[in-house]
């Protein structure tokens, strides 16, 4: 079974959104209307490529699918006017990476988190999970998870949010692909069940003219 970063060693109890001096990205602020706070996300610490915005559609699929480029460290989702809404993501470390088509044939608020066997085996943190961590502040899976299959067969492998918002637009997860909490929750509200997923590691180019939405 693939495997999904652990999450650093924290409390999985609700606490108070983290909140910031100066002014917070709207796209980026605390959500406090879910059964656990949804922190505010410091925006200055990320690179400004990774977060939410229209883009060109340079994927070469039609509107409606999910495509990572995890080379570059995007997802987009095309539109029918031929633009995509494109988002920063965390992908996996050489060794650890997938790619492929598939489906999303579930989706889950909160979910719980689940780490394989030869992840609990090598990973302290994991190991203390054996029957499953969860949904909640402390999860690696963040608020929301879409769950990818090909074939009718899980591989293992999904799209979620994290706990270390610093991991986007870096290698570093197990082979899941991770986004900003408000970005997966604004991405599971435009996918449906059966939308297909295109995950490729040879790198688009990197589209011109992207906005934020």
């Amino acid at each position: 079974m693939a495997g999904i970063a652990p999450p650093p060693p924290t409390s999985t109890s609700p606490a108070a959104p983290q909140a910031f001096k100066g002014v917070v990205d709207p796209r980026y602020a605390a959500i406090v209307t879910e059964p656990f706070p949804v922190a505010a996300i410091d925006t200055t610490k990320i690179d400004p490529r990774f977060l939410r915005q229209s883009a060109p559609n340079i994927t070469g699929e039609r509107a409606g699918v999910v495509v990572v480029d995890t080379a570059n460290k995007f997802l987009y989702l095309t539109q029918d006017d031929g633009s995509a809404l494109r988002y920063g993501v965390g992908v996996g470390r050489d060794g650890f990476a997938w790619s492929g088509r598939a489906i999303i044939d579930r989706k889950q608020e909160w979910p719980k988190w689940h780490p394989p066997k030869e992840m609990q085996l090598r990973d302290p943190e994991a190991a203390k999970w054996p029957e499953g961590m969860p949904g909640g502040i402390g999860n690696p899976l963040g608020p929301r998870a879409l769950y990818l299959a090909q074939n009718g067969k899980d591989t293992y492998f999904r799209i979620h949010g994290t706990t270390q918002p610093q991991s986007i637009g870096q290698a570093m997860s197990s082979g899941c692909i991770r986004l900003l909490n408000q970005d997966i929750m604004d991405l599971y509200t435009r996918v449906p069940i059966g939308t297909e997923v295109v995950v490729m590691q040879t790198g688009l180019a990197n589209g011109a003219g992207a906005v934020p939405t």
